[in-house]
């Protein structure tokens, strides 16, 4: 009797038990992207069950109580706590401020920890896009040490990153890691061609990264990551204008049906009668993307970008407009129009825990059609004629690019190969104008003719392949190898007569490069890192260097090598943050104008540059509600080996070089007032040399922008305040044997915006 009583009471027990289990399921989230967050470590609190959330951000728990609670951590994210209460959770979770803990992928085309690559990358967030509200991309770009992003205007512009501002292919620009335009065809106004509105995060790598990406990374690459689809279902519409007569309005919607999860989004702006005459603009940008969970081992990803731009083209003013502030035009008809589509489908395959394969195929199809005011020349004979030009410069490209991962037991080494092609016919036409100008200077209108200046075609077809090796034969030390093999080969077909200007007759060539890289990091504990690393980064001779203008095509690519040493620190319980990079970086072989004994001029490669700086970062937070930043750079960029046009520069600094350039902010959220922000920046750019003979200097300039903004469910309204001291200043300055040139910067301008966020509700 005994027995059978103890045996019910058993049963009654381990029924009572297993009655009390309870099952909770969920998914981990982004909150800011409201994208999943696949291999989260959950734990219930106080035991030894835990689980990690899969490919979509879901997992499931058995809890012995409905009151247990459950601890949440993730790289590069807030650790987080909260009790269980539902059965159905949604757990959202915040990027943590601390760069240390950062996740980066454009180091190796594989997530990692920003600890474990040894080059100078920074990130800029979603958190930063969407409280910056930034109408052009310098307004961010230039948050980041080492980066100085040349507004230009209507979103024109060009980049200075290790190098002096300047027009030349020493920067690669990427869209989830393909670069956006083909190589041989660089075009510095290639910003132009992305979404603002359809972005994530941005990696902004400074110094040669060609070892992975080939040609062109030199100053530095920018990988432009696109938004992801949310796993709740998201929208977006905001709309904002200015005192300066611009315009804009974002539209987005993503949500994740089963295993298919789809965004949309894009902007359209305006610009009209601004402060410049003639300087008109509009833009549309749109990004479709689907992700598609094959299983839970394979994905595909699809994203599709779309650019139709057209913009009013003008010039510099000359000093005695610029500082009277008479911002005339002397163009009245001059234009750019970019058309812009690119595809990119993405295969990923997780084969076992140690092998990873990726597989891009990508289309490309770009033209720029203009009527450039920088082709404009005066007829000696006739100062009311002038000549220019209407041209077209297009290209479509067909590509792939395959890498597969293995990590190996021993050293906690790691293998990445891969494989690229690129195949891009290119088109380049140009017919002649006649143009008319009055007494005032002003070129009023223009006749076109039949005169063909340039016609040909190029088939560019770059071929590489790559190989990095990560190895960590301490604890606390990795290294890094890499190298990679490009050939680029030009198919050239002149069209027409071949001259010293209208270019060489039909060529072959081709031009081969090695690219190594060699890094290291060591970690002397969890808060303090150190790095170093030896780069090469190549430029191969562009389209228009190498056939036009030429009779016979002579280049070789350019090449860099890169000497840089840095390091971290996160200090005051990971409230303070500091990186510190400093390099030299040596150029050879760069393309040069150069006077010949007959009087004439040929692009040869005859000029030498050093370049040599320190970029740091600080940030801190002395309290939960305040944030203070501050980003800089000491540099000096000096001729080597150079004589152009007869003329020896020798030990020179190089023209438009600043020497300092530095952006500090300081952010206040009052915990008073949930959903405030405040913040005021300053921007400093130091003196420079207009040209190389130093005969002259630009004295640079000291801006202040204050940005507010406020969100209440699901509302948000701000006011930036851009220019604040309402401070004359020019953007880049140039010296010419007929003047100076000042590209002015925007006098002080309020933009407003209005904005919804709708995200579906869900328990958590």
């Amino acid at each position: 009797m005994k027995k059978i009583f103890m045996g019910i009471f058993s049963g009654l027990l381990c029924c009572s038990v297993t009655c009390a289990q309870v099952p909770v399921k969920g998914k981990v989230i982004d909150a800011f992207t409201k994208e999943a967050l696949p291999g989260v470590n959950l734990r219930l609190i106080n035991t030894t069950t835990g689980t990690n959330s899969n490919a979509d951000g879901s997992f499931v728990l058995t809890a012995n109580s409905p009151t247990d609670s459950i601890s949440i951590s993730f790289v590069g994210y807030r650790n987080r706590k909260i009790p269980i209460g539902q059965k159905q959770l949604l757990i959202q979770l915040y990027p943590q401020s601390s760069a240390l803990n950062q996740v980066i992928v454009s180091a190796s085309r594989e997530g990692q920890a920003r600890t474990e690559a040894p080059i100078a990358i920074s990130t800029i967030t979603k958190q930063v896009l969407t409280e910056t509200k930034a109408v052009t991309l310098d307004q961010v770009l230039n948050k980041v040490s080492g980066v100085y992003m040349v507004n230009l205007g209507n979103e024109q512009h060009t980049m200075a990153i290790r190098q002096p501002i300047g027009y030349r292919s020493l920067f690669l620009y990427l869209e989830d890691g393909i670069p956006i335009r083909t190589t041989g065809d660089f075009n510095h106004n290639a910003l132009i061609e992305i979404n603002m509105a359809a972005l994530k995060t941005m990696e902004i790598i400074r110094g040669p990264s060609s070892s992975l990406y080939g040609s062109e990374a030199i100053g530095g690459a920018i990988n432009f990551i696109t938004q992801p689809p949310s796993q709740i279902l998201t929208a977006k519409l905001q709309a904002e204008t200015s005192n300066q007569g611009y315009k804009r309005t974002d539209f987005a919607v993503s949500n994740t049906f089963g295993k298919l999860g789809l965004y949309a989004g894009g902007y359209y702006a305006t610009q009209r009668d601004g402060i410049i005459s003639h300087s008109d603009y509009n833009k549309l940008a749109f990004t479709l993307r689907g992700d598609y969970a094959i299983n839970s081992k394979s994905k595909f990803i699809t994203t599709a970008s779309l650019i139709d731009y057209h913009t009013d083209q003008t010039g510099g003013l000359d000093s005695t407009k610029f500082y009277g502030k008479k911002y005339e035009s002397l163009q009245t008809f001059t234009y750019r129009k970019v058309n812009a589509l690119r595809i990119r489908s993405t295969l990923e395959h997780q084969w076992n825990a140690a092998n990873n394969t990726t597989l891009n195929v990508f289309f490309r199809r770009n033209a720029i059609k203009q009527n450039p005011f920088y082709a404009i020349r005066n007829i000696a004979q006739n100062p009311l004629k002038a000549a220019g030009e209407i041209n077209t410069d297009a290209f479509k490209s067909y590509g792939l690019i395959a890498q597969h991962k293995k990590n190996f037991h021993f050293l906690d080494a790691r293998l990445i190969g891969g494989l690229s092609l690129d195949q891009s016919p290119a088109t380049y036409e140009a017919h002649y104008i006649n143009i008319d100008r009055n007494q005032a200077g002003v070129y009023t209108g223009y006749t076109p003719t039949d005169s063909l200046l340039t016609n040909y075609a190029v088939n560019l077809l770059n071929t590489a392949a790559y190989g990095q090796l990560e190895i960590s034969p301490l604890p606390k030390a990795k290294l890094v190898a890499a190298l990679r093999y490009d050939r680029l080969d030009y198919n050239f077909d002149n069209h027409i007569t071949p001259n010293a200007f209208t270019g060489a007759p039909d060529e072959q060539n081709n031009f081969t490069s090695l690219s190594p890289k060699l890094g290291a990091t060591y970690s002397l504990n969890s808060q303090l890192g150190t790095y170093a690393n030896y780069s090469v980064g190549f430029a191969p001779p562009q389209i228009t260097d190498l056939y036009r203008g030429v009779k016979v095509p002579t280049l070789k690519p350019t090449t860099y090598a890169n000497y840089e040493a840095g390091g971290w620190l996160s200090f005051n319980q990971s409230k303070g943050y500091l990186d510190v990079s400093i390099y030299q970086l040596n150029g050879v072989n760069e393309i040069i104008s150069v006077r010949l004994p007959d009087g004439s001029y040929q692009n040869q490669n005859a000029g030498k540059t050093k370049h040599q700086g320190v970029e740091y970062t600080l940030k801190y937070a002395p309290h939960k509600s305040l944030n203070l930043r501050v980003s800089g750079t000491n540099a000096r960029h000096v001729f080597t080996d150079y004589i152009e046009r007869g003329t020896n520069y020798n030990q020179n600094e190089m023209a438009t070089a600043p020497r300092f350039i530095s952006n500090s902010e300081v952010t206040y959220k009052p915990a008073f007032l949930p959903g405030l922000r405040l913040g005021l920046e300053w921007q400093h750019l130091g003196k420079y040399y207009m040209d190389a003979a130093n005969s002259e200097y630009y004295e640079g300039y000291d801006l202040f922008n204050f940005r507010t903004g406020y969100t209440l469910k699901g509302f948000e309204v701000w006011v930036n305040a851009l220019n604040l001291t309402d401070k004359l200043y020019a953007t880049t300055v140039d010296k010419f044997a007929y003047g100076k040139s000042y590209r002015q910067g925007i006098p002080r301008t309020f933009n407003v915006g209005l904005a919804y966020n709708f995200s579906a509700k869900a328990p958590e």
